[in-house]
């Protein structure tokens, strides 16, 4: 069993070791949290490829000592190109999954890296990009050991991935094979892309040579993507949306929309009104998982009927804040029946994702979120720039009633959420967690463990999770559960009319979670994901 880690000064927390180490040796040298993320960021897209890459999204909170968090939406857009007479010229009903007409958006996340540093300046951030690429530029060009995750999903989705643009190029042997785990893979042309990054500065990637390379061959293969999309690429830094649990002493963050953070928020609000309500004590029982499965459903009903861009939202008289409110709260709540199973499922998200945590000597803290989607993404690797693209754009509907449908510069519903908490007895809490419907399910897990029930942040992270829906390439609907759960427990759920299948007791399926919370003395706490190649690292 893990502990969890202690120090005085700074710590990260990532679902990678190398990034770990990239951001904790900036934290060494000076650097703040969000440099450290940025080097986090940086080489876990390399180091970690099918999880993330810098032709991804990332969504950040970002806090410090005295001031309100603020979230940074560095979502990409659909191409001016991509609307729905450019798929039914293609003779197609739905957006594909996978291939150069998923690739529908622009990556964001290079923009959100922006933004963020620019809060690191007016906070007296002085290193500069080259020294925070330094480690994901070394790790592309000198080489970096193929995870076992990686691994394994790139022999699951061979099939569906091996053929694509780039793809084989940049991940598979000259063989045409899924290299094996401990194999060191390089990656030249993402090692060029990173340097010239590091040497022209992060802006060259949608105003420079690097944008012209990268929409020159969505161009050859065909997608809608062009300059003028990453010409027009920004970030935003937005107010988070918030929601405050009494009973146990807490104000929590999360993004507004595009993103589900708004589920995530909901969930702990209705049962932390269901744990008052019905005397819930005792964590890992029937009614702890009960209530927070229905929390759930109640709380992805509202997002799978709702969230979208938030201009589109404005235009249907929709606020994501209206459904915080008490009296909406209060109206789930009533909707919770603690003896039965509410029928499900909804339609499921799919997604894939590394959430990541960063935390200075001045108290300053980062929960960050960064994504291509499904595993690789698209699937499309643009071979000029070795940047493997998203297929976030995939979200979209091609039905114009849908509160999703696409059209151009739209912004796509995303899975991403990063997670923050402060308590009134002066702690604060990042934390977070990948995995499409699994982010906030694993974040409610995590944050009443860890603060209702007293677990330690290790066991929190550690303990025995549960998932409702799809993800990770699942193809059920049930309600999962790792095998460490109390048999009765689970017989318990089952007559109450949840169909509970049994996972192994560390799967990949929950994701991979992890947690930094900063006492009122100053002191760090950390905490990593066994289930993944991840570690926490204090200085």
């Amino acid at each position: 069993m893990r502990q969890t880690l202690t120090s005085p000064r700074g710590m990260v927390t990532a679902p990678h070791h190398l990034a770990t180490s990239a951001a904790a040796s900036v934290l060494r040298e000076g650097g703040n949290a969000i440099e450290a993320m940025v080097a986090a960021a940086s080489t876990i897209a390399v180091v970690y490829p099918h999880m993330n890459s810098i032709g991804g999204d990332g969504f950040w909170i970002v806090s410090e000592p005295g001031q309100a968090p603020l979230a940074i939406d560095a979502c990409g857009r659909a191409a001016a190109l991509a609307s729905l007479d450019f798929y039914a010229e293609r003779g197609l009903t739905a957006i594909p999954g996978r291939g150069p007409l998923a690739a529908n958006t622009t990556a964001g996340a290079i923009s959100g890296w922006i933004e963020a540093l620019g809060h690191s300046a007016r906070w007296g951030g002085r290193l500069p990009v080259s020294r925070l690429l330094q480690d994901a530029v070394a790790y592309a060009r000198d080489g970096t050991p193929v995870t076992h995750s990686q691994a394994n999903f790139s022999r699951k989705f061979l099939p569906e991935l091996g053929h694509l643009p780039g793809f084989a190029g940049q991940f598979l042997t000259p063989a045409g094979q899924v290299p094996e785990p401990e194999a060191l893979r390089r990656y030249p042309a993402l090692a060029a892309t990173l340097a010239r990054l590091a040497e022209r500065g992060l802006d060259d990637y949608y105003r420079g040579e690097i944008a012209e390379a990268i929409a020159a061959e969505h161009q050859r293969l065909g997608g809608p993507l062009r300059l003028a999309d990453l010409h027009a690429q920004r970030a935003q830094t937005v107010a988070p949306l918030s929601v405050r649990l009494a009973g146990c002493g807490a104000t929590l963050y999360n993004q507004p929309p595009p993103t589900q953070g708004l589920a995530s928020l909901l969930i702990l609000a209705i049962f932390e009104r269901l744990r008052l309500r019905h005397g819930i004590t005792e964590e890992g029982s029937y009614a702890h998982l009960h209530a927070l499965v229905e929390a759930t459903k109640q709380a992805f009903r509202v997002r799978n009927r709702h969230i979208a861009d938030p201009a589109s939202m404005a235009a249907r008289g929709v606020s994501a804040e209206s459904f915080l409110a008490d009296a909406f709260i209060d109206g789930c709540v009533q909707a919770v029946d603690m003896q039965r199973a509410l029928p499900w499922p909804e339609p499921a998200i799919h997604g894939d994702t590394v959430w990541m945590g960063a935390a200075d000597a001045q108290g300053r803290m980062v929960s960050y979120i960064q994504s291509v989607y499904w595993e690789f993404g698209s699937g499309v690797v643009l071979s000029d720039t070795g940047v493997c693209w998203q297929n976030r754009g995939a979200s979209f509907a091609l039905d114009p009633r849908s509160h999703l449908v696409l059209a151009p510069g739209k912004k796509p519903f995303h899975t991403l959420n990063p997670a923050h908490a402060r308590f009134d007895d002066g702690r604060v809490m990042v934390y977070g967690n990948m995995g499409g419907d699994g982010q906030p399910q694993s974040q409610s897990a995590v944050f009443s463990r860890y603060a209702i029930f007293g677990q330690s942040l290790q066991a929190a992270v550690s303990a025995p999770r549960w998932l409702l829906g799809k993800t990770w390439g699942q193809e059920t609907t049930t309600l999962k559960f790792e095998d460490r759960f109390d048999p009765a427990v689970m017989q318990a759920l089952r007559e109450a009319g949840h169909d509970v299948e049994m996972l192994d007791g560390y799967s990949d399926t929950m994701g991979h979670a992890g947690a930094i919370v900063r006492l009122a003395n100053g002191v760090y706490l950390g905490a990593a994901d066994p289930r993944s190649d991840g570690v926490v690292a204090a200085y």
